[in-house]
């Protein structure tokens, strides 16, 4: 995946110490007289001797490659056996017309979720670099990064997922709402208010012609 800019996340991560070699050009021809460019460089990404990366995030600087083939050295662990190479990515697309600008210096991120195998145990990169078009007289990747992939540990995961929420609950902005103790005892009040004004009430039923405990003739005879 190409980025016109990086990721924050990315930037925050310690990258693993490496070297990156100088590209070697591919070409055509034995004698040097008749040699051409054939559009393919390899870039040998070394880390130091004796060591062992397992691979998040490779990253980089375009500059003018149209596709890149990213192969890895790996070793067994606990096997004193060669290593070997395998292809984790075949053919990344970076430019999508070689023959334009566009997409020719984007940074770019390849994760570990894109590679085809799983990019563990290693101690070399290749970038093999193809160039198509013959519109540019050299072409790159700048900047070259490893970011090494560390898992983690399910107990300490809780262990931060609890302390987030008890800075979370002391940090909790309680400004402008009411005095939680005043809100009770208003409640209170009233409903007590409610109880008396329910016992006040009359429970007698006021007939249609009930007047004071009698029936009023008139009333009557005038319906």
């Amino acid at each position: 995946m190409c980025l016109q800019e990086m990721s924050g996340g990315t930037a925050e991560r310690k990258m693993v110490t490496c070297t990156v070699k100088p590209a070697i050009h591919l070409q055509i021809g034995e004698a040097k007289s008749d040699t051409a460019q054939s559009g393919v460089s390899v870039v040998d990404v070394m880390l130091p001797f004796g060591k062992t990366i397992n691979i998040q995030e490779i990253t980089f600087k375009n500059y003018y490659t149209a596709s890149v083939t990213v192969r890895l050295l790996r070793k067994k662990p606990g096997h004193e056996a060669m290593a070997k190479w395998c292809t984790a990515l075949r053919n990344l697309v970076l430019m999508e017309n070689p023959h334009t600008e566009v997409g020719s210096q984007d940074y770019c991120s390849i994760s570990r979720s894109k590679m085809e195998v799983d990019p563990d145990h290693v101690t070399c990169v290749r970038l093999i670099l193809r160039q198509p078009s013959s519109n540019w007289l050299t072409f790159s990747l700048d900047d070259v990064q490893l970011y090494p992939h560390t898992e983690m540990d399910p107990e300490k995961e809780v262990a931060d997922w609890l302390s987030d929420l008890t800075l979370v609950d002391q940090h909790l902005d309680i400004e402008g709402l009411p005095d939680p103790q005043m809100v009770s005892s208003s409640i209170q009040q009233m409903w007590a208010l409610t109880q008396v004004m329910q016992s006040d009430q009359t429970m007698a039923s006021i007939g249609r012609f009930d007047v004071d405990g009698s029936y009023d003739i008139d009333l009557i005879s005038l319906t």
